[in-house]
């Protein structure tokens, strides 16, 4: 059984901070990219960051950048979405996702990942 599932969200009031994880289990971190993705009620799903099989290489939303920090822990078959000075606008469902392969590379459309965890809320007050 393959799964994906997010923790750490919650309420924090604006400017604070949340990591979320995403542990894996069915199968390792390590042959996959992985994307946090989010979705606020009425919009459309937001690609945030993601990294690369071996952490070596990034991308992140301009919407996020500056504030939030993806990694992944192979070791621990988990990822982390440090996510400092939230704003209200940052309320929404965070989604982690891994891709199909490995690459040195990743990108942050939906359409580069297969396989998509439960998702977790995050909420900031004003």
């Amino acid at each position: 059984q393959l799964q994906l599932v997010e923790s750490g969200g919650g309420l924090v009031q604006a400017g604070g901070s949340l990591r979320l994880s995403c542990a894996a289990s069915g199968f390792t971190l390590d042959n996959h990219v992985i994307a946090w993705f989010r979705q606020a009620p009425g919009k459309e799903r937001e690609g945030i960051s993601c990294i690369s099989s071996a952490g070596g290489s990034t991308n992140y939303a301009d919407s996020v950048k500056g504030r939030f920090t993806i990694s992944r822990d192979n070791a621990k078959n988990t990822a982390y979405l440090q996510m400092n000075s939230l704003r209200p606008e940052d309320t929404a469902v965070y989604y982690c996702a891994l891709s199909a392969y490995g690459s040195a590379w990743c990108y942050l459309g939906f359409y580069e990942y297969d396989y998509w965890g439960q998702g977790t809320g995050v909420t900031v007050s004003s």
